[in-house]
């Protein structure tokens, strides 16, 4: 196992009606920017929830962060965190809203161009304190202090962060998953099964106890989150699923030991490019990902076979094939597609594109060993069509 230096300072409220407690957490004199997506709070009951915990508070709204928080909006409420001189911000919602909230704070306090902020991975020096009110498991942004943020005008997706961009605190109540749609929660379950694979399925490096807590999360997300799907009434099965999404990317399991995030990178240019919901880029990129690099992945794969899947029987070589099929049956089993020409047309350029870009930001090599190159993208993305 590597050294690590692990510390977390996210406070979890978890649990049934614990938004009330939000009164509790954030201090009396704050001038609070709300932050929201869509409007589906005011409908399924948290909106109300937040704003009577927060009666005595002085609030500020701000709606309409989209599906893969958009640079454009966010600058928005950035200028409205700076003309109202805002002191707190409070995410109510899923990864995205989260991601913002995390990108207005430190936007809110940066000295320079806020797009090159992110493009360079800049030193942030101050930020905004926030917290959260988790309203769709998925992305773990609830307990980790990085954020992606798409540029419409570009059609880029980037990612940076930093340790003053943990939320102060993290409320989690399952209920919330009783109004979510199916679509989204189906996303929450790729996208937490997919973070979890991207710190594990790398290569051996002695680290049992970490591989042991990945795998946990891996079969807890196959065996109770779909149970979500058949009775959100199942309080024990979304209480699962939820901290199963948050476990999955809090940084617990990628301590001490390799990580590859080039499925994510790959991923995010779909999304940049065609809109694609993030979690179904994940599960089009990762299945032709683990092939192209099967040799690298082969013993990790295996042992993902025996300890998730059950697959016992057969050499090293064939449990680990066995275990990209059993994944992609997986996805299948959610209603989830794995090839890139299910959701978009006009494909033909999307591998040469993404191999440029990857070209064009110095990105010579990414993934745990540095080895998958702009060109090895470029054949990733094409195995995906």
């Amino acid at each position: 196992m590597n050294n690590f230096i692990y510390q977390n300072p996210t406070k979890i409220i978890f649990g049934d009606g614990q938004i009330e407690r939000l009164s509790k957490e954030i201090p009396a004199n704050s001038k609070i920017l709300m932050l929201y997506g869509g409007g589906s709070i005011k409908k399924n009951g948290v909106y109300d929830q937040t704003t009577e915990a927060l009666k005595s508070h002085q609030i500020i709204e701000f709606g309409g962060v989209p599906a893969n928080p958009e640079y454009e909006i966010l600058m928005e409420a950035v200028e409205v965190v700076k003309k109202e001189k805002i002191d707190f911000i409070l995410a109510v919602g899923g990864g995205s809203v989260i991601d913002g909230a995390k990108f207005i704070s430190a936007a809110s306090k940066y000295d320079g161009d806020t797009w090159e902020m992110v493009q360079t991975r800049a030193k942030i020096d101050d930020a905004i304190p926030f917290g959260t009110v988790l309203t769709l498991p998925a992305t773990g942004s609830e307990m980790n202090s990085g954020f992606v943020v798409s540029r419409r005008e570009t059609k880029e997706k980037l990612s940076m962060g930093s340790p003053l961009l943990f939320p102060q605190f993290s409320i989690l109540d399952p209920n919330v998953i009783n109004s979510i749609p199916e679509r989204q929660v189906v996303n929450g379950i790729v996208d937490a099964f997919n973070h979890v694979l991207e710190q594990y399925m790398t290569y051996p490096i002695g680290a049992d106890l970490q591989d042991r807590f990945a795998e946990s999360i891996l079969s807890t997300l196959v065996n109770d989150a779909p149970k979500v799907l058949e009775n959100k009434e199942d309080y024990a099965a979304k209480a699962n699923f939820m901290w199963s999404c948050t476990m999955a990317l809090n940084g617990l399991i990628s301590q001490g030991v390799p990580t590859d995030w080039a499925v994510h990178a790959m991923g995010h240019e779909l999304t940049a490019l065609y809109g694609i919901d993030h979690a179904r880029t994940l599960a089009i990129i990762g299945i032709p990902h683990y092939k192209h690099n099967f040799e690298a992945k082969k013993e990790k794969l295996a042992q993902y076979a025996e300890r998730v899947w059950g697959i016992t029987e057969g050499s090293l070589e064939d449990k680990a094939k066995q275990a990209i099929d059993k994944t992609e049956e997986f996805y299948h089993s959610l209603g989830v597609k794995t090839k890139l020409s299910e959701y978009a047309e006009n494909i033909e350029k999307t591998a040469e594109t993404i191999e440029q870009r990857f070209t064009d930001r110095g990105w010579s090599g990414i993934g745990e060993n540095q080895i998958v190159t702009p060109q090895d993208a470029r054949m990733i993305v094409e195995m995906s069509y």
